[in-house]
């Protein structure tokens, strides 16, 4: 039973921290995810980073439950025996019965306990099982969907444990959190047999959203229209669908991660969010102080050595005016916004050609796509880059020897014969090398389906091929980044705080971890009003824009008209000074805070307090219309000069490295970052929520 249901506000890491208390030593938290120690998608993401937070304050209490992968299991997991006596027997009885259950510490900060499946070694259950299934929920799954028999056989093994830690369980009240369809069953199931677990089933996406999508259907403003089960039917997933909606119909509590993706749940699953619960970072694994802007230039060099290579032969362009911008992620050419980015870019490359401009912009597209190997071309780039350096440091030594001994002789070296006929001829040579015949690529890779390829395809439409008169240059970097790569050889969080902003004009992203990792580094991103993460930015920052926030409004507008204020966003960009994007970053990097766990991490606590009131209502109470609410927590607009970055801009979209020395008397940058810190000390509330004028589906301010 709750002790006691009053609000307590603890400090943490010099930020308050409001929670009702849960008795945790009498509880037990089960996580189930199939990423778990296994990385898919987003969710590992969003349990890795969350484990410490949730760790710190279930102790021995938290377990995470996942399938078994050898080489995850080898290379991520600490295997030990467990602690809590009911766990240590379910794994004990399962083992006896022919199942193979590992358990240990996930080595990730918290180092929490995980429960690991064996899959295919439980295989031999899959028929017993299909039948449980079935009269749960009257659900068949075809015999041809490997997916769907893999998340079946992983549901039945995770409701056996369940069942037999509750079993053992000693008085323990247990919660059961399922991250979305893959780990459903084991949500059913769990249900079908009155397993005595308060449950909540998390939907990332849903199933079907994902899917209309991708076919390119205006599917926000037919929400309402869509005839699901046909839907689900004819894209052969129907059977998938409804794993998805039994059970969210069958969880005590069903959460989704944005106020946009909620809209969508009770449409395709007819449901609404009791929760909802945003996702966060651990900050402190990004946090660098003061450091980050010096991390910035540092990483940039590196990006810029590597444009060297690529662009050898046709560097015509000053490096210093060249702003580096990219997007990343899966290849869903759409649903990722590559669509509405690539014809911005086509849009952006005439206003800057319009207006003369000496500012380059380089793009980066770092999406996985199927490959043959790297282009010979690339590669022959970065060998020419090196040789030239190494040239000119031979060259740089000799003449620094003479230079040297003609001071040692109190003469000033004639500067005629200091260079010999050798040297001019080394230097010549390695000229001729950089000349080249065909443009520099736009992939640094051979694709397999070059012709068919979305991206490529639409590059050859818009005739963006890197030439001479191109200020926008584009690179299809088909492979995710790795600090052992030929090429670029840089982490992807490297990679990031080199960039100057990151591009995510996402039609589908039920949150957005992308533009959040931008945030927390200090770097720029655009988003859209479809995105989680952007929903979230406009309800918490007055002006989104100031702190490098943009977002791109895909909702009420058209197409045309989205590309057009995506082209605006850029344009203005690369307007400003290297002064107005200093003071941008340090206002993005403020909004960090925001995206904490530790602040966030309030939303699943009190999904869990909600589930044990209505799974145990005779010993947990809690008022069921509390959700935590945010009003008058909000970033107010900056109102130190410029206001935003925009707002004192040069006419012409020239960078300007002479700044306007009265500007440094109207901008105050500590005096603005200590009104932010001060306003995010502003408590979150676990209170009823105001009533006020009610949003309509997807309605919010750009």
């Amino acid at each position: 039973m709750l002790r006691d249901r009053s609000l307590s506000v603890t400090s943490l890491g010099g930020l308050p921290r409001w929670e009702a208390e849960l008795p945790v030593e009498d509880l037990l938290l089960f996580e189930v995810s199939w990423e778990v120690t296994n990385k898919v998608g987003g969710i590992y993401t969003v349990i890795q980073t969350k484990a410490k937070t949730t760790a710190d304050e279930w102790g021995e209490n938290y377990f995470l439950i996942g399938p078994y992968f050898e080489h995850n299991m080898k290379t991520q997991v600490e295997q030990c025996e467990p602690v809590n006596d009911a766990v240590s027997k379910a794994v004990d009885t399962m083992n006896k019965h022919g199942c193979q259950v590992h358990f240990g510490r996930w080595l990730i900060e918290g180092s929490p306990y995980v429960v690991l499946f064996d899959i295919g070694y439980s295989a031999w259950n899959l028929d017993k099982w299909k039948g449980d299934l079935w009269e749960a929920c009257n659900v068949g799954i075809p015999y041809h969907d490997q997916e769907a028999n893999d998340m079946l056989i992983f549901g039945s093994l995770t409701a056996w444990l369940l069942k037999e830690v509750t079993d053992h369980a000693d008085g323990k009240h247990v919660i059961a959190q399922f991250h979305e369809w893959q780990a459903g069953t084991g949500l059913i199931l769990s249900r079908a047999r009155k397993l005595p677990i308060a449950t909540v089933f998390t939907t990332h996406a849903t199933l079907l959203g994902r899917y209309l999508c991708a076919a390119n259907i205006d599917f926000y403003n037919h929400l309402d229209k869509f005839n699901i089960d046909k839907e689900a039917g004819e894209r052969q997933i129907y059977h998938r669908y409804c794993m998805e909606r039994a059970s969210v119909h069958c969880a005590h509590v069903f959460t989704t991660v944005s106020e946009i993706t909620a809209i969508e749940a009770e449409h395709m699953l007819k449901r609404k969010p009791d929760v909802v619960t945003p996702n966060g970072l651990n900050v402190k694994k990004f946090s660098a102080v003061h450091e980050f802007q010096n991390l910035h230039a540092m990483y940039k060099a590196r990006i810029q050595d590597f444009v060297r290579g690529h662009f050898y032969g046709h560097l015509d362009f000053d490096l210093e005016k060249t702003l580096f911008l990219f997007i990343a992620g899966r290849y869903e050419f759409s649903n990722k916004g590559a669509d509405i980015f690539l014809e911005s870019l086509s849009r952006l490359n005439f206003l800057l050609r319009v207006h003369k401009s000496d500012v380059t912009v380089v793009v980066f597209f770092i999406m996985p796509a199927k490959t043959n190997n790297f282009n010979v071309e690339t590669l022959k780039g970065q060998a020419v880059r090196k040789q030239l350096w190494d040239t000119a440091h031979s060259v740089k030594e000799k003449f620094g020897k003479k230079l040297y001994d003609a001071l040692l002789r109190g003469e000033i070296p004639d500067m005629n014969n200091i260079l010999d006929r050798d040297d001019l001829t080394i230097m010549k040579r390695a000229i001729f090398s950089t000349q080249r015949q065909s443009l520099p690529p736009v992939t640094t890779h051979n694709m397999i389906d070059d012709s068919t390829d979305p991206i490529l395809s639409t590059i050859r439409r818009i005739g963006l091929f890197n030439s001479r008169t191109d200020r926008v240059k584009v690179i299809l970097h088909p492979e995710f980044l790795s600090s052992t790569s030929p090429l670029l050889p840089m982490d992807y969080e490297e990679f990031v705080r080199g960039c100057h902003l990151g591009v995510f004009p996402s039609y589908y992203e039920p949150w957005g971890y992308t533009p959040a990792e931008c945030t927390v580094m200090g770097i720029p991103s655009v988003t859209t009003n479809l995105s989680g993460f952007g929903c979230f930015m406009q309800e918490h920052v007055a002006d989104p824009t100031a702190y490098g926030i943009y977002i791109v409004d895909r909702r009420f507008r058209s197409p045309d008209d989205s590309c057009n204020q995506l082209t605006q966003f850029l344009y203005g960009f690369c307007k400003q000074s290297r002064r107005q994007r200093i003071i941008q970053r340090n206002r993005t990097e403020r909004l960090s805070d925001l995206l904490d766990w530790r602040y966030l991490g309030r939303y699943y606590q009190h999904a869990r307090h909600l589930t044990l009131s209505r799974a145990f209502p005779d010993k947990f109470h809690m008022e069921p219309t509390s959700p935590p609410t945010t009003e008058g927590f909000k970033y107010p607009r900056p109102s130190s000069v410029p206001p935003s970055p925009s707002g004192s801009q040069v006419s012409s979209p020239q960078s300007s490295d002479a700044e306007d020395e009265n500007e440094d008397e109207r901008y105050d940058g500590e005096e603005e970052a200590e009104r932010d810190r001060l306003n995010i000390k502003s408590p979150f509330s676990l209170g009823r929520v105001p009533r006020g004028k009610k949003k309509l589906h997807g309605e919010y301010k750009n």
